[in-house]
């Protein structure tokens, strides 16, 4: 891949992630209430909340995929994986910028 074609997915995949958490931290907690228990009237709240910190978790874990991917555009190696060393096609690296793997790697990754 192009490394400036590769520079804009990732400039992109930060403003997201980072737009996104931004979103969330702006939000701060709903409930404010440590008596309430999911299911009480109220709770929506205590639910919200308890989505965001997962959200904010998994964008937390993307953006630490991201800072991998932007040291590897650095050294030169984005685009291969780091299992094989195999190129990474195009067509995945424009649908998921911080790939690390082939497909047929990821696969084999989520078994183990």
């Amino acid at each position: 891949m192009d490394h400036d074609r590769a520079q804009e997915l990732l400039t992109a995949e930060r403003t997201r992630i980072e737009g996104a958490l931004a979103g969330l931290e702006g939000e701060g907690s709903l409930e404010g209430s440590d008596r309430l228990e999911q299911g009480d009237r109220g709770s929506e709240n205590l639910y919200q909340d308890e989505f965001n910190e997962g959200r904010a978790e998994d964008l937390h874990t993307q953006l630490s995929a991201l800072e991998r991917a932007e040291a590897r555009l650095a050294a030169g190696t984005y685009g291969l994986s780091v299992e094989s060393g195999e190129q990474i096609p195009d067509g995945r690296l424009e649908a998921v910028p911080t790939a690390e793997r082939t497909i047929e790697e990821q696969r084999l990754y989520r078994r183990s």
